[in-house]
């Protein structure tokens, strides 16, 4: 299987058709379950893949459609030889976290980390997709301490997974604090690492929380995260 890591926080769990704390269950056919794309359950199980991928992930909120399943989607007819290579996803996202709480020795890092060598038995981890940073607009000194964590996190689960130059297909932010989503945006456009890859999310469709992405445009998200993939990754690995 071709692995990937599904991190971050709400926007990458998915609160795509979730109004007053529930979710519509509208699957979008972008969406829909496929035998060739498997999730890793928190029990650690791969089993087939359905929306809402965060829901047994993300336990204390509403779960409903993310980027996830559009992307594997719109991956699955380029992998060579066709037919014979699978997708499987490894949903890690947890909504309302900072960045301090993915740093190494914190239990959300850790449970990534863990979660990411229990799928390698299974296949190769291709890439990480990291959609973050909505909390760390809430706060001025996290604001600017975000370029430098957000660069220690892909160096550290480079090393700890023994991948040096693993994909890390980040997300710009759509939404957050008016005061400082610019300057977060701006940290994370000013990343400039190897094999590093900035998707930008800005005027996509929001919830009316404000907030929160439209199942629309995690189907959007998702399409244009998975063609950052082919376009950059993709090639140099068939």
């Amino acid at each position: 299987m071709r692995i990937f890591l599904l991190s971050g926080q709400s926007n990458m769990a998915g609160r795509g058709g979730v109004h007053h704390r529930r979710w519509d269950g509208v699957v979008p056919p972008e969406c829909a379950p496929d035998p060739s794309i498997l999730r890793l359950s928190a029990a650690l199980a791969w089993e087939e893949a359905r929306e809402p991928l965060h829901a047994d992930i993300d336990t204390t909120k509403t779960c409903g459609v993310g980027p996830g399943m559009a992307f594997a989607r719109a991956i699955l007819p380029r992998l060579e030889p066709p037919g014979t290579a699978g997708v499987g996803l490894v949903p890690c996202a947890v909504g309302g976290t900072a960045i301090r709480e993915w740093a190494r020795g914190e239990h959300l890092y850790e449970q990534m980390v863990r979660r990411a060598r229990a799928a390698t038995e299974c296949g190769e981890i291709e890439a990480v997709l990291w959609y973050q940073g909505e909390s760390d607009a809430e706060s001025d000194a996290e604001t600017a301490a975000y370029q430098g964590n957000v660069e220690r996190l892909i160096a550290n689960i480079r090393a700890d997974l023994g991948m040096p130059h693993l994909p890390f297909i980040q997300v710009a932010l759509a939404s957050g604090n008016k005061r400082n989503i610019e300057k977060v945006r701006e940290a994370q456009l000013s990343i400039n690492l190897l094999n590093v890859v900035t998707v930008d999310a800005i005027g996509l469709p929001l919830n009316e929380d404000n907030l929160h992405l439209t199942t629309e445009a995690q189907v959007k998200l998702g399409e244009s995260l998975a063609q950052a993939y082919i376009s950059n990754f993709l090639q140099a690995t068939c």
